[in-house]
């Protein structure tokens, strides 16, 4: 399932295959962001110096780095893709620098980085658990039915949101135990006369 998620507002895009070749792959991303770019509105008017350090801002802690068009167009999105080498094609990179897309890798091993992986997910478990299909027409046709239900309430995914704040404040109201992974409510207390003994431990060894 060929998928392009827009995690700010839920929505999916997305295409059942039965082969994933670069020409099959990379015939579907255009077209399919060369209409996300057409709806996008227009960017303010930048100089070509601070359209290229915005560029490169978004370059900024990568080991690796695509070198970029002497003067690149507007950038209008940044696109998150796996690690793989059929995402890289020079004439494919060459392409989205001509959009105004700025392709990012996740590192290798990193595809939890990618909200896509998740979102592929989702639509799996809903679309075959329980189900007996037979035929990849019957999965695919599934599959996509899913993501056009999905699309009519989408959900936004964010980095953390409140769950994690929830866990942050949880955390904070723990008290870590020896340095370990550990923790517990309320803090441990020490009996006393162990902690007088330690104490003249400390000031023997001293």
């Amino acid at each position: 399932m060929l998928t392009l998620f827009h995690p700010a507002s839920g929505e999916v895009r997305a295409c059942g295959v039965k082969s994933c070749t670069k020409v099959v792959l990379h015939g579907w991303l255009k077209e399919e962001l060369a209409k996300i770019v057409a709806t996008l509105p227009p960017r303010h008017k930048l100089s070509m110096e601070e359209n290229r350090k915005l560029w490169k801002s978004w370059q900024e802690g990568l080991q690796v780095r695509i070198t970029l068009p002497e003067n690149p167009v507007p950038l209008r999105m940044l696109l998150v893709m796996d690690n793989l080498a059929g995402h890289k094609t020079p004439g494919m990179v060459i392409w989205m620098f001509s959009q105004g897309i700025m392709p990012l890798y996740t590192p290798l091993s990193g595809s939890w980085l990618n909200m896509a992986e998740s979102i592929q997910r989702i639509v799996k478990r809903r679309a075959l658990e329980c189900q007996h299909l037979e035929t990849a027409d019957e999965i695919i046709s599934r599959m996509e039915a899913t993501v056009r239900g999905w699309n009519r309430a989408p959900t936004p995914f964010e980095w953390g949101g409140k769950r994690a704040t929830r866990r942050a404040r949880s955390r904070a109201r723990r008290h870590a135990i020896g340095g370990s992974g550990a923790d517990t409510r309320r803090a441990i207390r020490r009996a006393p006369m162990l902690t007088q003994q330690w104490q003249r431990a400390c000031q023997m060894t001293h």
